[in-house]
């Protein structure tokens, strides 16, 4: 096979990096399915948004409930797996300076996860798979439903042992010197969740479809089928951490100049997520009378604090890292390197917007959330939803969106349009994400429904009056909008660029920075400074960790008073 072969690469104008042709072609063709999921998503989000906000309440309970099915599988699974596939193509090949393993894996990937997508679209929107992203049995959808996610499922498992190959040639070929990248051992360790989550897949799909289709006379047991479910839809969310870690760092670099202060300590913690970090799923268990009470206890405590402390290590590291490089180009004061970093640049933005969403709106919550007391008065609340809009849509999907602001003048070498308006994005989409969640929290805490768009039940027997939940629904319904306008904003403006844009085919990319920051941050970026220097210390990330823990800290607490409330120790 050997190494690339000259007509099968470029060098980047900008990077100086080598660009396998062939793998190009597959990132492209990934990234423009994953927006056009997004463009769907988003859609669909508005469209939820002004029903859940009971003042305008939009949608009947039917057409509620078949959005809401094409909104989580647009957002959670299509949006971001394309992505990922893209960001493996891309870490494998350009990171390692090396080519792609096999273009025929290529194709099945992508064919199979294009026909899969659509084969869902179509069920959904025909009306005949309105049965929410979970499918519950003995829900039933249509057999297209079913059939259409294994087939999205097996292709995406062509994808990663593609990228397990290009791993295996480029150590072969020794493409690379010592190990390797941490962009790209972090995408190996989504790579390795992605197999055990698939492997559930798998599991629960296939029976169903087959339940579906006449074979089986019976539906999967409901409660054996919750539980690997969720080995499939939980485990997703983790596969979506690891490469939006991979992806901070990779922004990190790109946009300030930064070095991980210690690689080992951060590739420990990309270990303790392979680990650990599906247990978490246990959350969505724990009412579930299957399973032992031994079990659900360890999960959302010993277990979970396991996953959580690799979360904490980025959640450091990374922004400690970007201090270091700001520290190194001469910038002094606590907190001057950050508000002197390169904000209208809409990939630090986005990154950084993610970073502080997620670890302080995801994280906080998250950890509050799993705890076993806390979680069985709140997770069939809005409170769940507002926990993972600001992990996948806060964390995950603006990171995605700030590395397209890169991949799209590298990769297919086109610059956007109107770049005021995209520098504003990521802060238009940021701000819409946290006010919904913040406004779903609340009304959560009030114990609005999760999944029920009717919060007064009418019609039922026993009168349920929520109207105090009325402002929160409408921070709700008023930041969802946003957000999916944010969202709708960067669908067009990529679109545009992709398809209209102007070329900037040998020469560098035309930077988001100042000419000064350009030039500074390219200049780290080809030295060998040390992020460890004297002098370089990050104070500033230190304070911020102080400010999460009392902060974490207040949320916690003040949670175990309202459980009092309901539950009175005496």
């Amino acid at each position: 096979m050997g190494n690339m072969q000259k007509d099968k690469m470029r060098v980047c104008s900008t990077t100086g990096l080598p660009v396998c042709l062939n793998a190009e072609l597959f990132i492209k063709l990934n990234a423009v399915f994953g927006v056009v999921a997004l463009l769907v998503g988003s859609v669909a989000a508005i469209l939820l948004a002004l029903t859940r906000w009971e003042t305008v309440a939009l949608l009947n309970p039917l057409g509620y409930y078949q959005v809401i099915t094409l909104h989580g599988l647009n957002m959670l699974i299509f949006w971001i797996l394309f992505m990922e596939m893209a960001i493996l193509y891309f870490c494998s090949t350009t990171l390692l300076n090396s080519r792609n393993f096999s273009n025929a894996l290529s194709w099945g990937q992508f064919g199979l996860m294009a026909i899969g997508m659509v084969a869902v679209e179509y069920s959904v929107l025909a009306g005949r798979a309105s049965v929410t992203m979970t499918s519950y049995v003995p829900l039933e959808a249509k057999q297209e439903f079913y059939l259409g996610l294994i087939l999205f499922a097996v292709g995406a498992l062509l994808g990663v042992v593609n990228f397990f190959g290009g791993l295996y040639i480029a150590k072969r070929d020794k493409t690379y010197k010592g190990a390797i990248p941490l962009v790209v051992f972090g995408a190996l360790a989504a790579a390795i969740i992605a197999v055990f989550t698939i492997v559930h897949g798998a599991l629960v799909l296939i029976p169903t479809w087959l339940w579906s289709i006449g074979v089986l006379e019976n539906p999967p047991d409901a409660a054996w089928y919750r539980l690997i479910w969720w080995g499939l839809g939980h485990c997703s969310q983790q596969i979506n951490v690891c490469a939006m870690v991979a992806v901070w760092y990779f922004l990190a670099t790109l946009t300030t100049g930064a070095k991980p202060l210690n690689q080992t300590v951060c590739r420990f913690a990309f270990l303790m997520y392979i680990l650990f970090i599906n247990l978490a799923s246990a959350h969505h268990l724990l009412v579930d009378p299957g399973v032992g009470s031994a079990w659900k206890m360890w999960n959302t405590s010993y277990a979970l604090y396991l996953a959580v402390l690799a979360s904490m290590i980025h959640g450091f590291t990374v922004p400690a890292s970007v201090e270091a490089a700001q520290r190194k180009k001469g910038i002094g004061g606590l907190f001057g390197w950050l508000t002197k970093a390169p904000w209208k640049d809409p990939g630090f933005a986005a990154f950084f917007l993610s970073l502080i969403i997620f670890g302080f709106g995801g994280g906080i919550t998250g950890v509050t959330l799993g705890t076993h007391q806390i979680n069985i008065i709140a997770h069939n609340t809005l409170r769940i939803p507002g926990h993972f809009h600001v992990t996948v849509a806060g964390g995950t999907s603006l990171a995605f969106m700030g590395l397209a602001y890169y991949v799209v003048p590298l990769i297919f070498r086109k610059e956007y349009p109107l770049r005021p308006l995209a520098r504003l994005q990521p802060y238009i989409f940021g701000f819409g994400i946290v006010l919904m969640a913040i406004g779903m929290t609340l009304a959560g805490s009030l114990g609005v429904p999760r999944r029920h768009p009717d919060i007064d039940f009418t019609g039922a027997r026993i009168a349920v009056d929520m109207g105090e939940a009325a402002p929160f629904l409408a921070m709700l319904g008023i930041g969802g909008t946003i957000a999916a306008l944010g969202a709708l904003i960067f669908v067009v403006l990529t679109v545009w660029a992709v398809f209209l844009g102007k070329t900037n085919k040998g020469r560098a990319m035309t930077s988001w920075q100042t000419p000064e920051q350009d030039r500074v941050t390219k200049s780290l970026m080809s030295s060998g400074w040390n992020p460890n220097e004297k002098g370089l210390k990050p104070k500033g990330t230190v304070v911020l960790t102080f400010i999460f823990l009392a902060s974490f800290a207040v949320y916690y607490f003040s949670n175990w008073k309202a459980l009092v409330d309901v539950w009175p120790v005496k």
